[in-house]
């Protein structure tokens, strides 16, 4: 029996300096505060220190370090005491610039120089992230990411790496776990390559080394895998020949070679969506999806069928493509999938920590995260200062609601567009109803409003429905729930035209379902907006615009409702509508916003 005065347990998981950076915080094995550096420091897949996430997780508990027993971290660069051992004499501004050169050296956490800072394994955080907060008992996991530890960094017992070069690096893991074991089945391990410095990742032979690198002759950055998914219905089938596949259980490639000499190169063609080698980019998203969709679903088949397994957990930055997940929920012959919400970097935060209290504190497994809402809660007395700022006062009028989901309803049946702002934010990449733009999805027109007027990017990027769990499967197939929007469906034909916003070229949607339990105020918002339209969906796309942050304060939603063309603005219970001084500032707030982001832009590569 526990004593009432014992003092909880605190855990800190910490994804360190790569790009993503995070932070998780658990109570007595229970998770309790997640952040991503990125929504505090406003820049897009934030890299470096990790000062602010743990304060941030430290004081929205009300503790302090001395409260935590236990921290665990990774990078999959190198070892984070090793990354910061080098980086006392190597100058790399990403991973550590002038001002948190001197806060790092005065951390306690430094160089893990402290007795509570254990070192984690790329693969192995993720897979801890996968089954260790999943609603199974047992089951299997797939790991598939870009890349992870080098086979010389992972040195935790059993991780396969015997007859490995030291200098491979992960590509898949696969791992059956029961309780709080995990036992290890297979790995993929990339061989290193011959590159210019340090681009040898965009030639590794990989699945998620692959996509990158086509992400990155696409749209110039490695990180837009998502905006190659989204692009990909567009593209003509079998305009190029495979670019990988599998051969008895062996992953093969096509070389990368002359043939692909169309990439984008921003200084040349400033104007993307009217380059001439559009259609080329198409072709080739086609290409890399199908390949990868086939991979994966072969991938999961031999999972099942050599282990039995009817429960599949997946993370690693591949698990964050839904049109991929959908097959695999359809396809693979498992009875249950369940996806890490935060499936990229920003779960390894989660996996350290959950590591830490099983197999480190050997704790039991008793949390299933139903939720991806970690974000702390912010006060109305912060809505109040935030509103009450003389800027915003001048563009804005601010009445406060009794009955805001009812009111919003209404409006947003009206075509208006809302930035829509509750509770915690959520952990990841999915804005799922605390940070989210809200728009009516039976407006044929409004997925190009929101692109153009509000988001700011490309006409081909397409919206996700929220829809209420219990009317999900009449509108779209497939009977498995959606809680955290990674899985898309087809929508049913006969609904296609009502809710013609949320339907990507291909008659697909990436669902979010929500329960009451789930949500209680975004689940009332739709309840109300059903109750006028018949329609139990919203257009639901993450509060930001195209390359910052999704907002995490009161003054973050502000700044961006004023700057975009978003109409409404509700914070709690505060509804926020724009003035007509709004639309005389609003080319000088642009103008402003394009200057400050060159400024970052140049302060960044400096």
């Amino acid at each position: 029996m526990i004593s009432m005065t014992s003092k909880p347990s605190y855990i800190l998981g910490i994804n360190a300096y790569d790009h993503d950076v995070s932070a998780c915080l658990l109570r007595d094995g229970v998770v309790v505060f997640g952040i991503e550096k990125e929504r505090i420091t406003r820049v897009k897949h934030a890299t470096g220190f990790y000062q602010e996430i743990i304060d941030y997780c430290l004081e929205a508990e009300g503790i302090t370090l001395r409260d935590v027993s236990l921290v665990v971290w990774n990078c999959y660069v190198l070892p984070v005491p090793e990354l910061e051992t080098r980086l006392l004499y190597e100058n790399i501004p990403e991973f550590m610039d002038h001002d948190d050169r001197f806060r790092a050296r005065q951390h306690p956490f430094f160089r893990g120089q402290s007795d509570k800072v254990v070192t984690l394994s790329h693969h192995l955080a993720h897979a801890y992230s996968a089954f260790a907060p999943s609603p199974f008992d047992e089951g299997v996991v797939m790991i598939v990411d870009g890349v992870g530890s080098y086979a010389a960094d992972v040195t935790e017992p059993g991780q396969l790496t015997e007859g490995v070069n030291p200098l491979a690096r992960e590509s898949e893991s696969y791992y059956s776990f029961k309780g709080s074991e995990l036992t290890p089945i297979r790995k993929i391990w990339l061989e290193p390559v011959r590159g210019f410095l340090s681009d040898e990742f965009y030639f590794m032979p990989g699945m998620g080394a692959l996509y990158s690198r086509v992400s990155s002759y696409i749209f110039a950055d490695w990180n837009k895998c998502g905006e190659v998914m989204g692009l990909a219905p567009y593209g003509r089938p079998d305009q190029f020949p495979p670019l990988m596949w599998l051969k008895d259980g062996e992953l093969e490639f096509k070389p990368w070679d002359a043939e692909f000499d169309r990439p984008w190169f921003p200084e040349v063609d400033d104007d993307w969506e009217k380059a001439k080698s559009l259609r080329h980019w198409q072709d080739m998203s086609w290409r890399i999806q199908d390949d990868t969709e086939k991979v994966l679903i072969e991938r999961a088949k031999w999972l099942r069928e050599t282990t039995g397994a009817k429960n599949l957990c997946i993370a690693g930055g591949v698990g964050l493509n839904c049109v991929a997940n959908g097959r695999i929920v359809r396809e693979a012959g498992f009875e249950n999938v369940w996806v890490q919400p935060a499936a990229g970097d920003n779960g390894i935060a989660i996996g350290c920590a959950y590591y830490g209290h099983l197999a480190i504190q050997k704790q039991p497994r008793t949390f299933v995260m139903d939720h991806a809402y970690l974000g702390k809660p912010y006060k109305d007395a912060d809505v109040e200062a935030a509103i009450s700022r003389p800027s915003v006062k001048l563009e804005a009028k601010a009445t406060r609601s009794s009955d805001i989901c009812a009111d919003a309803a209404r409006l947003l049946a009206d075509g208006k567009v809302f930035g829509w702002y509750q509770g915690g934010a959520e952990f990841g990449p999915r804005a799922l109803g605390n940070r989210s733009i809200l728009a009516d999805p039976r407006n044929p027109q409004m997925k190009d409003i929101v692109n153009k007027r509000v988001k700011f990017r490309q006409a081909f990027r397409p919206f996700a429905p929220v829809v209420l769990a219990e009317r999900s499967a009449e509108i779209f197939e497939g009977e498995e729930e959606s809680p955290f929007m990674l899985l898309a469906k087809k929508v049913h034909p006969e609904w296609r035209e009502r809710v013609q916003a949320i339907v990507h070229v291909d008659g697909t949607a990436r669902v979010q379902t929500v329960r009451e339990n789930q949500n209680p105020r975004l689940y009332r918002l739709l309840k109300e907006f059903e109750a006028i339209t018949g329609v139990p969906v919203l257009l639901n796309t993450s509060f930001n615009i195209r390359g910052e942050p999704i907002v995490e304060t009161p003054e973050n939603a502000i700044d961006c409702f004023l700057s975009t063309g978003i109409d409404h603005l509700v914070l709690h219970d505060m509804l926020l509508t724009k003035t007509a001084l709004n639309r005389v500032m609003l080319p000088a707030r642009k103008t402003w916003d394009e200057f400050r982001g060159i400024i970052q832009r140049g302060l960044a590569d400096d």
